[in-house]
């Protein structure tokens, strides 16, 4: 027997799904100054936008290839963007528009200094002045997400149904003081359900300190300068790479310190973190994991920045140590080298976003040799009407030497997650090829629609089919073959208004020939999610 609230959130999602259902995977071209039209950057998965007046067409920020439409925090309305010399959309900081983003710091709302800007009492809360001139203000954000989820097969096994009902509760604050900055971020994952096993801390963690740093920033001459230390989210990147994992309750973020240095078309960033561990008893556990360390520099550099062509070139040199790594039966220290670069943008209709990156560094004395490469790319057949965008994007992590005595060619990402593959958690970028075309049109302003198949396939038969906590399917090493399965994605998003957005989603799992071989069962997944943010 679902529960209520279970009930409430199936039913509303299985009629927005019956309206206009869209898939996690969806690209269009926004504009990043609302006065220029044509104005276009990349976004990858990005819900098409809300506006403040019924039927007109709101813009979005980027959002990262495996966040859900209703996840990826349409902007309400632009904002004075904060002070930098290199290009917002592209500077790995967050999106400075203005709006809601997935990373709250990232929204400036200086705007509603002005009190005609402010709609209603929540818009006050953006910007409180606390002296007389208005330099030393606070912003206060929240968000309330309820979420439920239902597998047919949980695990990817025959076995009873699972359902899990999910509450997130996120508030934050985020005070400037001249070229000072301190941001706060607390918050809360509930769980409840049938047949969800053991909680776990993504999902479930009473109280916990989501972000918190200080942060320092200005310009010398012609030069943009900024230090940031403590609790952040980090999402410099390729998203097949890193993530903050916005599909978790509680999401992935790092502690630890990170500075920048910009120009207009150049810019560098350094940082050095350790990952933060997860426990479900409130503030106490949530704390710095001394075994694990993440560190390194991406470059960022400006091809082409006009109305219509926005092309970034992204290469990056980074270290990430973990001293509890597991491969095959063995669990010790890996460090890891990523050496590797990102082409992102948009060309007139056409947007992209590759990642090629090789992972070299030893594992319990072995040697690591390993390659992944990600290629999105969509193009917008029709800007009027239904605006119909067809893409596809292909993904390859190579895989080998996992259980044997020599070199390890099993590609790994740094903190990623699985959700661009499957919502049940049936894979990962670990010894995987997949392509997956989808098509997506907008039947009104608030809504997206998109369908999406995917063919996945491993790249070395000696080599196991991963999950997407990263564990491998026993025994599928020991399978000849190289299909892995085949799934079907369905998705819903609409955008009820600026601040709150609902969302559906189905997906169906087939596992191929080398799942079969170990008894992996074909799965059903059903998921809705309402969310409020301020």
């Amino acid at each position: 027997m679902l529960r209520p609230l279970t009930r409430l959130a199936f039913g509303v999602s299985l009629l927005a799904l019956t309206i206009a259902p869209a898939a996690a995977q969806t690209f269009t071209p926004i504009s990043t100054d609302p006065a220029v039209p044509g104005n276009e950057i990349l976004v990858i998965a990005a819900y098409n936008g809300s506006s403040e007046t019924p039927g007109k067409k709101q813009d979005v920020p980027p959002a990262q290839p495996a966040t859900p439409p209703s996840e990826a925090t349409p902007e309400r309305a632009p904002a004075n963007p904060a002070v930098r010399a290199y290009p917002r959309q592209a500077d790995g900081h967050g999106i400075k528009l203005g709006g809601y983003n997935l990373s709250r710091w990232a929204e400036d709302w200086r705007m509603m200094r002005d009190p005609k800007k402010r709609k209603d009492f929540l818009d006050r809360l953006k910007y409180l002045p606390i002296d007389a001139a208005g330099d030393v203000y606070l912003t206060l954000s929240g968000e309330v997400r309820l979420r439920a989820d239902y597998y047919s097969n949980p695990g990817m096994v025959d076995s009873e149904y699972r359902v899990e009902e999910k509450l997130r509760l996120v508030g934050g604050a985020d005070l400037h003081v001249g070229p000072l900055r301190f941001y706060g971020e607390l918050a809360h994952g509930g769980l409840a359900g049938h047949n969800y096993g053991t909680p776990t801390a993504k999902f479930r963690d009473d109280l916990f300190a989501q972000q918190f740093f200080g942060e320092v920033g200005g310009t010398i001459g012609p030069v943009t300068l900024g230090a940031r230390y403590g609790r952040q989210e980090f999402t410099d990147g390729s998203s097949t790479l890193v993530q903050q994992k916005d599909n978790n309750s509680i999401r992935t973020v790092e502690q630890g310190l990170r500075g920048w240095a910009q120009l207009s078309a150049f810019r560098v960033d350094l940082f050095d973190f350790e990952h933060v561990k997860l426990g479900t008893k409130g503030l106490s556990d949530d704390i710095p994991d001394a075994q694990t360390r993440f560190s390194g520099v991406t470059a960022g550099v400006v091809l082409r920045d006009d109305k219509t062509h926005k092309l970034f070139l992204d290469p990056f040199v980074w270290r990430e140590r973990n001293d509890k790594q597991r491969w095959g039966s063995i669990t010790a220290r890996e460090i890891r080298r990523y050496y590797g670069a990102r082409l992102w943008g948009s060309y007139g209709d056409l947007t992209l976003d590759w990642t090629a990156a090789h992972q070299s560094g030893e594992f319990a004395g072995r040697a690591i040799s390993a390659w992944s490469v990600a290629a999105a790319q969509t193009y917008v057949l029709n800007k009027k009407g239904w605006a119909p965008k067809v893409g596809v994007h292909f993904d390859y992590g190579s895989g080998g030497g996992s259980f044997g005595t020599g070199t390890i060619h099993a590609a790994r990402p740094v903190t990623a997650g699985s959700v661009a593959y499957s919502y049940q958690g049936a894979l990962m970028t670990t010894n995987l090829f997949q392509v997956s075309p989808n098509f997506t049109v907008s039947p009104a302003r608030t809504l997206d629609v998109t369908v999406e198949y995917q063919r996945s396939w491993r790249p070395s038969e000696t080599d196991a089919v991963y999950r997407g906590a990263g564990t491998a399917y026993a025994g599928t090493q020991r399978i000849v073959g190289d299909h892995i399965g085949d799934a079907l994605h369905l998705q819903a998003s609409w955008k009820i208004t600026p601040r709150l957005s609902l969302t559906g989603r189905w997906e169906y799992f087939a596992a191929g020939d080398v799942l079969e071989g170990v008894g992996v069962a074909d799965s059903h997944y059903f998921g809705s999610w309402l969310n409020f943010r301020f």
